[in-house]
């Protein structure tokens, strides 16, 4: 049969349609949504209903903005292929002569029954259609409005009358299919959404995961049950306060890559604890090349930003490579989330985001308007990511369950979905300052770290600005005007000066005001700087200059008396 199917198909030419999911465009003539999980406890059961979503995830990306055209058949099987174990399907759960089976591939039948009913709402013609042989009340066969496949003869085949395109999707609980139409004038009006109680005809039948018919030939088919509810933690460069969070959701059962094992080959910058978890996986070739390439790029930049772009998508696939098929839940760095979201690896599950970082569009409005206020800037507008990766990244972290942060401005985006941590404070002695003059500057000179701002506070009030270090990014003669003392690191800086300032319009990881806090000093800071209100600490609007240089004048007022 499958002989024969194959060479009608050479015959008539079926086609496997181009995809083109760029946008959808037109007019939505159809929309189908069923659950992607029913309520199951049994450990086996689950393991397959999460390589059922594995299975749709994989398929859905064959089938993702297929467009067909007027008159053109749509095969199920032709556009997807065979789903084999080379093809990377495992195995989910088949309705087969009245029994729930483990199958490779398994479970795909929801998105040909979601597609079925799409075609009958567009008004396609059925060119075939098989029903399951269970009925099961609630679902799609009792409306008649299933469609079951089976590689390769038992196909779904339907007939558009105006040119469709298919988009279809798994958020962290249903499969949706929608079917669009360029063509306003020829489409139906749209059909009404359909939510079916169930996306699969499975309830009441027999399983081979509960049911003891050993002598069945399909029960020795069955491996062993893995544990379930398993999660995967997808991290990159270590922060103290998401490593505390991270601890403290690790079970033996879930899985965590990391670049390296930072606290085995002492490396702080990649220092996790990982004791809590059951497996550990490393990306060493990624983390290599990436350190190789660093080196070669300057401390700022264009050229250094998209390389951590390219480096961070480097760093997504290997893990994609890893994560495990049964993982429900992913934890995952938000510098990897746009190219894990962009390639399907975060559909049907649900995910929290360690926030390191604005959101890049968040970012690109802050500096568009640090640039319109600066426009001799050399740094506030010389890069901004690519538009897909944007978007990817915004879309992503609107299906996010939790975004995991301990920064202030950044947790305010998000409202309840915000998770916030408090910040480490590092120990560090006390640094008496002698009152005078100066005002230290947390950050390096450049427009993104409130450096325009710094300077005329400066030029206006006369105090001395102390630097670390030499390099000066905006321009060489940047502090010209103002009285300058530079020194070799942010220590020996405490001891100078009485104030520490930042107003800076980006800033994500505050550090060194969180040293200046630990130290007793008296810092201001403008709200980008994610601080909550503390002593010792003045809070400023982000870009007022005129507050910043104010609160400056009254710090440097207070530390004479």
């Amino acid at each position: 049969m499958r002989a024969r199917r194959f060479a009608s198909d050479v015959r008539s030419g079926v086609s496997r349609w181009p995809l083109n999911g760029a946008s959808s465009g037109g007019t939505l003539v159809a929309e189908v949504s069923t659950p992607l999980r029913a309520g199951e406890t049994d450990p086996g059961e689950v393991r397959l209903i999460e390589g059922k979503i594995h299975n749709l995830r994989l398929a859905i990306a064959r089938l993702d903005g297929a467009v067909v055209p007027a008159g053109g058949t749509f095969s199920f099987w032709r556009q997807l292929g065979r789903a084999s174990r080379r093809a990377g399907y495992v195995e989910g759960r088949e309705l087969r002569e009245g029994c729930i089976i483990p199958s490779v591939g398994g479970g795909i039948c929801q998105l040909s029954n979601a597609l079925y009913a799409a075609a009958l709402d567009a008004g396609c013609d059925i060119v075939e259609r098989h029903a399951h042989s269970q009925l099961v009340p609630g679902s799609a066969a009792v409306r008649g409005r299933d469609a079951t496949v089976f590689w390769n003869y038992v196909d779904l085949r339907f007939r558009p009358k105006f040119e469709l395109t298919i988009r279809c999707e798994l958020d962290r609980d249903r499969l949706v299919a929608r079917f669009w139409s360029s063509h306003d004038t020829e489409a139906p009006a749209r059909a009404p959404s359909i939510a079916f109680d169930t996306g699969e005809v499975t309830a009441g039948a027999a399983s081979c995961m509960s049911c003891r018919q050993v002598e069945c030939i399909r029960h020795r088919r069955i491996h062993r049950v893995k544990p379930v509810g398993r999660s995967a933690f997808l991290l990159d460069a270590y922060w103290p306060e998401h490593d505390v969070f991270v601890a403290s959701r690790a079970t033996p059962s879930d899985m965590v890559c990391v670049p390296l094992d930072g606290r085995r080959v002492n490396l702080p910058q990649y220092a996790w604890t990982l004791a809590g978890f059951g497996s550990v996986r490393q990306a060493r070739i990624e983390t290599f090349v990436r350190a190789v390439r660093s080196r070669r790029l300057a401390g700022h930049g264009a050229a250094r930003q998209r390389a951590m772009l390219r480096d961070a998508e480097r760093l997504a696939r290997r893990y994609a490579r890893v994560l495990p098929k049964d993982a429900a839940h992913v934890v995952v760095m938000q510098n990897l989330l746009p190219y894990l979201w962009s390639n399907g690896f975060l559909t049907g599950r649900t995910f929290d985001v360690l926030m390191t970082s604005l959101p890049m569009h968040a970012i690109h409005d802050v500096l568009d308007a640090a640039a319109r206020m600066h426009p001799s800037s050399a740094t506030l507008a010389d890069f901004r990511a690519p538009c897909e990766i944007v978007d990817a990244e915004r879309d992503a972290l609107e299906r996010a369950s939790l975004v995991v942060t301990p920064h202030q401005e950044i947790a305010r985006r998000f409202g309840a979905r915000a998770l916030v941590l408090p910040w480490n404070i590092p120990v560090t002695p006390q640094a008496r300052a002698p009152a005078s003059k100066s005002v230290l500057f947390a950050g390096t000179t450049l427009g993104r770290s409130g450096a325009y701002e710094m300077r005329e506070a400066a030029r206006r009030s006369g105090f001395t600005v102390v630097l670390v270090g030499e390099r000066d990014a905006e321009c060489r003669d940047f502090w010209s005007g103002v009285e300058v003392k530079r020194v070799a690191d942010f220590g020996q800086g405490l001891k100078l000066a009485p104030i520490v300032a930042l107003p800076a319009f980006v800033e994500h990881r505050p550090r060194r005001l969180l040293h200046a806090l630990a130290a007793g000093a008296s810092v201001i800071a403008s709200d980008a700087c994610g601080l909550a209100p503390t002593n010792n600490l003045t809070i400023v609007a982000t870009g007022d200059g005129e507050a910043f240089a104010s609160a400056i004048d009254q710090g440097l007022s207070a530390s004479r008396r």
